[in-house]
């Protein structure tokens, strides 16, 4: 099982080209990142794990800039995002961002979505909030009609659509993988297999109970059972977790490091170096 790491990086914690380097040469597949564009300070909505936000969320650097800096001083080290927020970008300016960095860095790029959770923050973004599931999917598929190898037209329902245009780069395998993450249920798992290559599923827990579930959408949906890719994310490992996903036929863990300081990281780090093995 390959073991990828994600972290909250912000102006006050280790760099990206420092992290991404530490990582290749302990062994680890992979760095995601999250994003945040702001959080506003007047909200009433509450953390999805109660509570309010913590510092790191309001400080976090632009995945896609961090992880350019990473693609350009590793050569192996995959890149994702963990979870961007396609409801709060452009899609046409992220389609060619996606592009040229999956480009540069010859295919390394998994897109990692999530619908959000922050009110607020979406609102300033105009997004409303009881449509964004439908705009992240249409959005989505707008970006995917940018990255076809024909010029390919996009009629969007959410005030977005495209001409059948000239854009490259394009992606190095056509398209990035795309984990879709989200709380598990029916609604979540219909579009996992609607618009995913697989479901990123937070911390891991309940996998014995909800795979079957989404395995039975994947199928009914008409997708190959062999392609789903279930990737746990923000896990917090021990050997026994890591061997009930790999059990469960997950083939790649994200796991969690602390938004610190280069010594506190690395110290984590080593510690986890035996799971990279």
């Amino acid at each position: 099982m390959r073991i990828s790491t994600t972290i909250f990086l912000t102006d006050e914690t280790i760099t990206p080209v420092r992290l991404a380097r530490e990582l290749e040469a302990r062994g680890f597949a992979g760095l995601y990142l999250p994003e945040h564009t702001h959080i506003p300070v007047s909200r009433e909505t509450e953390h999805p794990v109660g509570g309010e936000a913590a510092r790191e969320y309001g400080r976090t650097l632009d995945p896609y800039v961090a992880l350019a800096q990473a693609a350009a001083v590793t050569e192996r080290l995959a890149l994702g995002t963990g979870i961007s927020l396609l409801a709060q970008h452009d899609p046409i300016a992220l389609a060619k961002q996606i592009a040229t960095l999956d480009h540069l860095s010859g295919g390394r790029f998994t897109l990692g979505l999530g619908y959000g959770w922050n009110r607020e923050e979406a609102a300033d973004h105009n997004v409303v909030w009881r449509t964004r599931r439908d705009l992240v999917h249409d959005r989505l598929a707008l970006m995917r009609a940018l990255w076809a190898p024909e010029p390919t037209a996009y009629e969007g329902a959410h005030g977005h659509s495209v001409r059948a245009s000239e854009a490259w780069p394009k992606p190095a395998g056509g398209a990035p993988r795309v984990l879709l993450g989200g709380a598990a249920g029916p609604k979540l798992f219909a579009a996992v297999a609607a618009h995913a290559d697989g479901w990123m599923p937070i911390g891991g827990r309940g996998l014995t109970k909800d795979l079957p579930l989404l395995r039975r959408a994947w199928e009914d949906a008409g997708r190959d059972p062999k392609t789903l890719q279930v990737v746990p994310y923000a896990v917090l490992p021990t050997p026994g977790k890591l061997a009930h996903y790999a059990d469960l036929g997950c083939e790649e863990t994200v796991l969690q490091l602390p938004p610190a300081p280069e010594p506190e990281v690395l110290r984590v780090l080593d510690g986890y170096a035996a799971y990279a093995e």
